[in-house]
């Protein structure tokens, strides 16, 4: 599955076979867990979503919710996509230290963090960089990246 039109998490995880579910599963209990208050869990962009609800942050660049991190089973793998270590390099520091540390292979592409089984990351070093950014940082970090829609917020 490399998109899913699952409208809950719940049924989004009831699609998955069962080997998938479970690596899934692991990995979003430590995101749940060690996320900043002030972000939502849903389905967004056919996985599941942690973002800053549009009642709280209504002034998007695209008129989507911000997103923090996302979880999806793709076709020859999982997927965690982390926010952090793509617009922080001091998060992507400790995400690379962290598997290095751990002896894991990091399988990572700008935001996206392939993997197999939950055992493929090192879950406490995930905690750490899920929790490292606030809701307030994302949305100074959108800010910055996209000024027009700043500017024009300040008009």
């Amino acid at each position: 599955m490399a998109s899913s039109n699952a409208t809950t998490v719940s049924e989004y995880l009831k699609e998955l076979p069962e080997n998938r579910r479970k690596a899934i599963s692991r990995v979003r209990s430590v995101v749940k867990k060690n996320l900043p208050v002030g972000y939502t869990e849903g389905m967004g962009w056919g996985m599941i979503a942690w973002y800053i609800p549009m009642k709280d942050y209504p002034d998007t660049y695209n008129g989507q919710p911000l997103c923090i991190a996302g979880l999806a089973s793709q076709k020859n793998y999982c997927t965690l996509y982390l926010m952090g270590p793509y617009m922080s390099p001091a998060h992507l520091a400790t995400l690379k230290e962290g598997f290095k540390k751990a002896g894991k292979k990091l399988d990572m592409g700008k935001s996206c963090i392939h993997f197999r089984e939950a055992d493929d990351l090192p879950l406490d070093t995930i905690a750490e960089v899920v929790g490292a950014i606030s809701p307030s940082d994302l949305i100074q970090f959108s800010e910055r990246t996209h000024p027009k829609k700043k500017r024009a917020r300040a008009s």
